[in-house]
């Protein structure tokens, strides 16, 4: 199973000419005059565009936030990196001219897919804050004389990137990354470290996953933690840089994805062949946007996956008070003069109901009046954090929350 990586890149190399083929007789497709045979050469382009795309790529895309309404001013947007390790980078998102506007750290999970699948929350948290995301590198591409990356170090680059943010700043983790974020404050105030966030929001956060187990955590306990060593860990192929490193492929978690939604995903690129040969470029170019950033697919480092299986979804070692740090324990009950507020989606069939207000009850040093929990009803786990009722229901209570604390 180790060399099925290795195996999938030859593959794809060997298949890479007929890619750039398709491509090529595509832009000479495109010159040939309208009226011509629009029918024949439309279906024609149609497959031809459907062969160019029938790749993933392990290259983050582009944000493509270049602006953003601040009150009734448009402002430039521009990247920049302040902080980075091999691992990752400290990303912000720049304004010219919005002095005050309080500092956020947006927590990106590491699962699969970079971080720009959180473009949406990050524009919408640009209206009022300074924001700041964890821009995870793709492990394929980070040489193995660097090291491993584990739960540990994740925990600890939350660290380091919130030091670099500075005093009264805030933090917001989406989905997985909500234990390290847990983890993280609690070591920062158990310390009296200066940096320490004014406020942590945990959204659709696996803290407790034995409370109303998905589909997900059921599947991660039913198999012993060798099988996930055995079955899903491969080594990145020879062609990358970082060749030799273990991880779990992102192939491999998108074939996973796609097989649970399969006729779904068939049938939307049936419709985008008949869009393309139609014509129809808007409808097309709703499909071809999704599929770009759904396509877009980041390895995760063995050892990270294997003791996040491990440590949250089997043996439940945070909710239990049994999480270590570099040797110390995890304590959520110091965690004092900081707010902290928890979301949940009714329809989450990833991260149900009551496993990330477990946090409320883990954190017992947090005053009552600093607390907030919100349920948001007729939204699943990416409604938490994009879309419409995250614009106009959820963020206004977060935007708040974070005011209130600062």
């Amino acid at each position: 199973m180790s060399m099925i990586y290795q195996a999938y890149q030859n593959h794809m190399d060997l298949t890479a000419p007929w890619r750039t083929g398709a491509s090529a007789a595509l832009r000479y497709l495109n010159l040939v005059p309208q009226g011509t045979s629009d029918r024949f050469v439309g279906r024609i382009a149609a497959a031809l565009e459907l062969i160019s795309r029938s790749a993933l790529t392990y290259t983050r895309p582009a944000y493509g936030i270049d602006s953003v309404m601040v009150g009734n001013r448009e402002l430039a947007v521009t990247e920049e990196v302040v902080y980075s390790t091999p691992f990752g980078s400290l990303l912000r998102f720049k304004k010219e001219d919005v002095p005050g506007q309080p500092k956020m750290l947006l927590v990106a999970p590491m699962s699969g897919h970079f971080a720009t699948l959180l473009r949406g929350t990050v524009k919408t948290l640009l209206q009022d804050h300074d924001v700041y995301i964890t821009d995870w590198h793709n492990p394929r591409d980070i040489p193995v004389d660097y090291g491993g990356f584990g739960l540990e170090d994740y925990t600890d680059h939350l660290i380091s990137f919130l030091t670099v943010l500075g005093p009264r700043s805030h933090m917001v983790a989406i989905c997985q990354p909500s234990v390290s974020a847990l983890a993280a404050a609690a070591i920062m105030c158990e310390d009296d470290h200066p940096a320490r966030p004014a406020t942590l929001t945990l959204m659709a956060g696996p803290i407790d996953t034995r409370i109303q187990p998905t589909k997900v955590n059921e599947f991660a306990k039913s198999k012993p933690i060798t099988w996930f060593e055995s079955n899903l860990i491969n080594y990145v192929p020879v062609q990358c840089k970082g060749a030799f490193r273990q991880v779990y492929p992102g192939f491999v978690q998108l074939t996973a994805f796609v097989s649970m939604n399969l006729e779904r995903h068939i049938k939307q690129h049936m419709d985008l062949a008949h869009h393309l040969a139609k014509g129809d470029k808007e409808k097309a170019d709703v499909i071809k946007t999704f599929y770009d950033e759904y396509f877009a697919v980041m390895d995760l480092p063995a050892e990270f996956y294997i003791e996040t299986v491990r440590d949250v979804f089997q043996e439940h070692l945070l909710p239990q008070g049994r999480l270590m740090h570099r040797g110390r324990p995890v304590n959520p009950a110091a965690i004092r003069r900081m707010g902290l507020m928890t979301v949940e989606g009714e329809k989450d069939d990833i991260c149900s109901i009551g496993q990330t207000l477990a946090a409320q009850d883990l954190c017992t040093g947090v005053r009552a009046y600093r607390r907030v929990h919100h349920m948001q009803a007729g939204v699943g786990h990416y409604g938490v954090f994009s879309g419409r009722k995250w614009n106009n229901e959820i963020y206004p209570l977060l935007r708040d929350f974070v005011h209130v604390n600062s």
